[in-house]
C-alpha cells in the first residue's frame, strides 16, 4: 500500500459526469473509473454513451447511461436518481456539459446570449443544487469545467466567455454555501484537442498558430483535463475548495485570431 498514491484514488465512490459521450467528459469518466469509481454518464447521444460505458465496465466499474438534453433541467433529477438509486450513493459531480460557438457581437442575439448562459451555467448550478444533500451525506466534491476565455478577452466570445466567467465565480460562491461538507472547484480549460476544436485540429495553419502562441507549445488533451478532474475529486485535494485549477498550457491571452472585423 502506498499512502501517497492512495490519496488519488476514488475507490467505490459514485460520480455523475455530464457531457460524457466524448472529449473531456468521456476522458474524465474513464479516469474516475480507472481510479475506482462507478459512473453515471449523461449526454445527448446514447450510442456515444454506451461506448464510454463499455470502457468503464472494462475497467471493472459499474456504469449507468442516461441519455438526455440537459438544457431540460427536469432531466437532472434522473441523474441523481441513477446515482443514489442504482449505484447507492453520490460522491462526485462533474459539470462538463456546455459550449457555444464564437460569433461576432452584432450577430449574437439576445436568445444566443441567454442560451449560452443557460447551457453553461444554469445546468451546472441546478445539478449542484439538486445534488447538494446527497453530496453532503458523503462529503463529496463538485468539479465545474470552465474555460480560459472566462478570464481573458477576445472577439467573438461575448456569450460563451461571459457564461464561463459566471461559472468561475459561481464556483467560488457555491463553495462558500456548501462548505464544509461539499467541496466545489473548477478547471479553467485552455485550448484542448477535442471534437470542439475539430476545425482547428485538422487545419495545420490554425493548429500551428495556436501551438506557437501557447507557452508549452502544444494543445491540451482530454486526458490532461481528466487528470485534473481526478485530482479535484480525490482526497488529494481535500484542503481545496472554491478554487480554479488552470490547465491551459500557460496561456494568459487568446491564442487564435478569429479575424472578426471592427464594427463600423
Amino acid at each position: 500500500m502506498n499512502r501517497t498514491l492512495d490519496q488519488f484514488l476514488v475507490t467505490d465512490k459514485v460520480a455523475i459526469v455530464t457531457g460524457a459521450g466524448r472529449g473531456i467528459g468521456a476522458a474524465s469518466a474513464l479516469a474516475l473509473a480507472e481510479a475506482g469509481a462507478d459512473v453515471v454518464l449523461s449526454a445527448r447521444s446514447a450510442d456515444q454513451l454506451e461506448a464510454v460505458a463499455e470502457q468503464v465496465r472494462a475497467a471493472g466499474r459499474r456504469a449507468v447511461v442516461v441519455p438526455a438534453d440537459l438544457s431540460d433541467l427536469d432531466r437532472l433529477d434522473d441523474l441523481i436518481a441513477a446515482a443514489t438509486g442504482e449505484l447507492g450513493r453520490l460522491d462526485i459531480v462533474v459539470n462538463n456539459v456546455g459550449g457555444a460557438m464564437p460569433q461576432p457581437l452584432l450577430d449574437t442575439s439576445d436568445a444566443d446570449f441567454e442560451h449560452a448562459f443557460h447551457f453553461n451555467v444554469t445546468t451546472a448550478f441546478s445539478l449542484t443544487r439538486r445534488a447538494a444533500h446527497a453530496l453532503a451525506a458523503t462529503e463529496g466534491s463538485v468539479i465545474n469545467i470552465a474555460s480560459l476565455i472566462g478570464r481573458v478577452r477576445d472577439r467573438g466570445y461575448a456569450a460563451y466567455g461571459t457564461a464561463k466567467a459566471a461559472m468561475l465565480h459561481m464556483t467560488r460562491l457555491v463553495a462558500a454555501d456548501l462548505a464544509p461538507k461539499v467541496r466545489v472547484n473548477a478547471i479553467g480549460v485552455g485550448s484542448t484537442a477535442t471534437s470542439a476544436l475539430e476545425i482547428v485540429v485538422q487545419n495545420e495553419a490554425l493548429r500551428t498558430e495556436m501551438e506557437s502562441k501557447t507557452p508549452l507549445k502544444r494543445l491540451g488533451t482530454a486526458e490532461d483535463i481528466a487528470l485534473g478532474v481526478l485530482y479535484l475529486a480525490s482526497p488529494a485535494s481535500a484542503f481545496m475548495t472554491g478554487k480554479v485549477l488552470e490547465l491551459d498550457g500557460g496561456l494568459e491571452a487568446s491564442n487564435l485570431d478569429m479575424g472578426i472585423p471592427d464594427v463600423t
